[in-house]
């Protein structure tokens, strides 16, 4: 009680423990989740984690040399097994196919800039694994998500931004919905990154200097332009200027990002400026490059189509200001929000914003800045 003390953890009131809540919490294999599952045992409810494999050999690729699943597996184990807490791996290879990389692929084909971590949150943690934890009694699903929850006097919940700026991951959860927030829960949103680790420490985990892991989860070290290698095939095509003068040879459209300006292989010109992309021409199977400066065509918009928009409480109805998350790390702007029909809305930046892609998506705050009103997709 004194260390939760010590790192601000919000304490829950008296637990009647003959009734605790049975929560199960996620385990990657990380010191976040391992952590999260240490401050619900220790708060006296009735804790049991499991980790969830998704993913298996990709024939054509050697994941199993890089993707690090079967280390993650022990870790959870031991992690598990320190604090007494009941442990199983939960066979979702199927069901994450389906869901997240035939989303991923399909996105891409599509000229599209699909995000598998928004996706998996409402899908899968939240979708597939709660399901499972349901159909087995337990209310509630546990994750190691650096984003809080409030409760309204109506019974409703509000997603909140974590307590460290730096971690925050409220924009990953923009698109899940009012069910699936009453059933989740996050015991670090109000503790910070080091105190985390200063925790794992203390309470002895094994995996409390374990690094973060970074990229798509399901990859490992494996780059996604060759994952999309073996599932997309390739089309070489021109690389032209905004006059459509051609500069080179692309090796394909799915290879390349709006706003990109590194591995384009067009070197800077005699003024020293950069080529950045700022389009891609599918049906000349063209990509379109441009120096990087505000006045690229194209590269900066000041306004942009939200499409299935997902709302996580109440929905908007009018044209009001907020404050959008473009991009995740990118900071918070100002906008105005105007809905219109069929789950779209127009957003209206305040400043122009740099490389908005389609299928990328955009968390929507409410004008307190901290409380996460839901997201949508670019058109």
């Amino acid at each position: 009680k004194e260390l939760l003390h010590q790192y601000g953890v919000v304490q829950k009131p008296k637990i009647n423990f003959a009734m605790s809540e049975k929560i199960m919490v996620a385990l990657s294999g990380g010191v976040d989740s391992a952590v999260a599952m240490t401050l619900l045992k220790q708060q006296g409810y009735d804790v049991s984690a499991a980790y969830m494999k998704t993913w298996m050999n990709e024939e054509g690729i050697d994941v199993f040399g890089d993707c690090p699943w079967h280390q993650d597996i022990l870790d959870c184990r031991a992690c598990a097994e320190h604090l007494g807490v009941d442990f199983q791996v939960v066979d979702f290879i199927k069901e994450y196919r389906e869901q997240i990389v035939e989303y991923l692929v399909e996105g891409y084909r599509l000229g599209r800039t699909p995000n598998p971590d928004v996706m998996c949150n409402r899908r899968m943690k939240f979708g597939k694994f709660l399901d499972y934890a349901k159909s087995r009694g337990f209310s509630k699903v546990a994750t190691g998500h650096y984003c809080n929850i409030r409760e309204n006097s109506d019974g409703s919940r509000d997603l909140a931004m974590g307590a460290d700026p730096g971690k925050d991951q409220s924009y990953f959860l923009c698109m899940i919905t009012q069910e699936q927030l009453q059933s989740a829960v996050f015991p670090i949103g109000s503790v910070l990154k080091s105190q985390v680790r200063e925790i794992a420490r203390m309470n002895n985990l094994p995996n409390a200097e374990k690094k973060d892991s970074q990229g798509i989860c399901f990859l490992g070290k494996i780059k996604i332009q060759d994952f999309l290698r073996c599932h997309i095939p390739e089309r070489p095509g021109d690389i032209v200027n905004v006059e459509g003068k051609k500069l080179g040879t692309h090796r394909g459209l799915y290879n390349y990002t709006l706003g990109q300006r590194k591995g384009i292989g067009i070197p800077s010109n005699t003024d020293r400026k950069s080529y950045v992309v700022v389009a891609k021409n599918f049906d000349t199977n063209e990509l379109i490059i441009d120096f990087d400066s505000p006045a690229a065509p194209h590269l900066y918009s000041a306004e942009a189509e939200l499409v299935e928009i997902n709302w996580i409480n109440k929905p908007i109805c009018q044209p009001r200001k907020i404050f959008a998350r473009v991009r995740y790390r990118d900071p918070l702007v100002e906008a105005i929000i105007k809905p219109l029909s069929h789950g779209r809305a127009k957003v209206e930046f305040c400043a122009p914003q740099r490389a908005i892609a389609p299928g990328q998506v955009m968390a929507i705050h409410d004008t307190d800045r901290s409380t996460v009103l839901g997201g949508g997709f670019y058109r």
